[in-house]
């Protein structure tokens, strides 16, 4: 019963719907006193013999008409009651949606997608049951109950309802003990839904490599593990389910026998007519569906409060990164970046230290180092997907975290090193960020991307479906894609975060140049493995072991010895046996 002091809220706050819906069951329930009553009337009206035909028709008139009323304002409490518990599903799945957007990047290393996903969809679905239909069934079976007991007890005979309730303390204890098992159980098996939704999200992004490394026997496996812990936890949750129905039918079939044997014995003694008995008994078939709805509104609940607790503690989190309240200054600025130390959250060890440097617009700025060197970490740091530990990053001079994430952001254009594309056009791809753009715009930036002939190759050009992930897609067509995308946006600060990776080394050199021409005024962030991309930077900072090992110019970098002219020289050799061997011998005389 907590579920429904928890979503109290909405029951407040939309009490004209939920109050017209138990107006209405009010209603009704004193409406299906009348045909017991009726039948009893009829009973002792033959069998004394002083009903004529004509009355009799009058009764079943009056039954008719009665059933044809319960049918209509069931119908307008159904459309009350469960239309706002389908706003309450709207509202659940955006709140938990507006809560994953706000999330960053260490938020979902705890949380896997498909549990995300069981919570937004399975988990909201059964809190909007359970204040749907547990609602209805709350109110339903205590009106209904409490009127047929007061019409029992004080228009037949109190003593014979005492008679038939004396199995029903006995139930209820049986139920809430059920209940209580039911929700811990039912947490488990969400629990255990939660992770066979998110085996079947992995085996499905990973297709391709599952076959590629022929592990489809494997995965099988794994997942029909995963399938059978499920069950089994549904089976067990299943077992509880199973003790309801039982109990309330012995303990109904206990009170019609307690109720026919005192009853027969009253008539018998002559203090309860036939007619009476008759009422009590179809008043008591009455009482069944209060007892199963109470039952099932158990059962019901308790699932939708193990599901509420789980899109509760979700939607609990805060972000790791709090929103500022002041506006980005207009006009192009500085960006100053002074990192003092960073280390991830729940880690101790330090991933950069003492990086510092400054960009004016227009300039481009290259970053590169061995892997683990911690060149995604500064981009990350930039667009605020985490905070700096110590020290500081300023944007015309104020700092990050005092601006708002939404202005800051929009400043921002991004390639990251694993283009995401959705299962939709080319053209809708590229304008994914500014869906007014014309076909001219899309068309211009595909071409500063390099992409624009690939894609007139396609079979519907840019109205060609990529597939789910760009799945049609090779790799440089996917990152250039991505690029036209950032380039749309027309953002003051573009962030290439080893995006030209899958690009090959004259497209890559034409891609540059074009940004080149592109980016005036416009500051541009480059981290590469490949150096060649680097070549056209203003300043290139080389990282290793989190700090700033080398900086400089690339004419400057390549000939002072380092890490930066080591593996400048082992690419262009690299570059030159892939070439052919005149240029490699070329290239190694040089």
């Amino acid at each position: 019963m907590r579920l429904f002091a928890q979503l109290s809220w909405y029951f407040r706050r939309e009490w004209r719907r939920y109050l017209g819906a138990v107006a209405l069951l009010i209603i009704i329930a004193i409406l299906q006193l009348i045909p017991p009553k009726v039948v009893g009337y009829v009973v002792d009206g033959v069998t004394e013999q002083h009903y004529t035909a004509a009355r009799i028709m009058m009764w079943v008139a009056t039954l008719v008409l009665t059933a044809v009323v319960v049918y209509l304002l069931r119908y307008v409490w159904r459309v009350l009651l469960f239309g706002a518990s389908y706003q309450l599903a709207v509202e659940l799945r955006e709140d938990f949606y507006r809560q994953l957007s706000r999330q960053h990047p260490e938020f979902y290393l705890r949380h896997r997608t498909g549990d995300l996903i069981a919570r937004a969809t399975n988990d909201v679905d059964r809190v909007v049951f359970a204040a749907g239909e547990g609602v209805l069934t709350l109110v339903d079976s205590l009106v209904m109950g409490c009127a047929v007991l007061i019409v029992m007890s004080t228009q037949i005979s109190w003593q014979l309802t005492l008679l038939a309730l004396l199995p029903m303390p006995i139930m209820a204890l049986a139920i809430k003990r059920y209940g209580d098992q039911l929700h811990e159980r039912f947490k488990l098996a969400q629990a255990a839904f939660s992770s066979l939704n998110d085996r079947t999200q992995e085996s499905m992004t990973s297709i391709r490599m599952i076959k590629a490394f022929g592990l489809e026997d494997r995965q099988s496996a794994l997942f029909a593990a995963d399938a059978a812990d499920t069950g089994a936890k549904n089976l067990r949750v299943a077992q509880i389910d199973a003790r309801f129905d039982p109990t309330i039918y012995i303990a109904i079939g206990t009170a019609n026998l307690l109720a026919i044997g005192g009853g027969s014995w009253m008539v018998i003694n002559g203090t309860l007519t036939l007619g009476q008995l008759t009422s009590f008994a179809m008043y008591l078939g009455l009482m069944i569906w209060p007892m199963l709805a109470l039952a099932w509104m158990f059962n019901i609940v308790e699932r939708g409060s193990a599901a509420y607790s789980r899109i509760r503690s979700m939607l609990a989190e805060a972000p790791v990164v709090n929103d500022g309240h002041e506006p980005v200054p207009e006009g192009r600025g500085v960006l100053d970046v002074a990192v003092e130390s960073f280390r991830y959250p729940q880690t101790d060890h330090a991933v950069l230290e003492k990086v510092h440097f400054s960009l004016q617009p227009g300039q481009m700025l290259g970053i590169c180092g061995p892997t683990g060197a911690g060149k995604s970490t500064i981009l990350s740091l930039i667009q605020r997907h985490f905070d700096v530990t110590e020290g500081d990053i300023q944007f015309h001079g104020i700092p990050l975290t005092r601006l708002q994430l939404d202005a800051w952001r929009s400043r921002l254009a991004v390639v990251s090193q694993t283009p995401f594309l959705f299962s939709d056009t080319v053209a809708n791809n590229i304008a994914l960020g500014h869906p007014e753009a014309t076909q001219e715009e899309i068309e211009q930036v595909a071409r500063l991307a390099s992409v624009h002939d690939d894609i007139l190759r396609l079979p519907q050009g840019y109205d060609t479906e990529v597939g789910e992930r760009g799945v049609m897609l090779s790799g440089g067509q996917k990152q250039r894609l991505s690029i036209a995308r950032a380039l749309l946006l027309n953002a003051e600060i573009l962030i290439l975060d080893d995006a030209l990776s899958a690009v090959d080394g004259r497209t890559e050199h034409q891609i540059l140049h074009n940004l080149r021409q592109w980016g005036e005024g416009r500051t541009v962030i480059i981290s590469a493995h490949r150096l060649s991309a680097l070549t056209e930077a203003s300043e290139i900072l080389v990282l290793q072991h989190g700090h700033i090992a080398q900086r400089g110019a690339h004419d400057s970098l390549a000939d002072r010895p380092g890490w930066y002219r080591d593996m400048y020289r082992y690419q262009q050799l690299e570059a030159a046996l892939i070439d052919g061997p005149d240029l490699s011998e070329e290239t190694t005389h040089a």
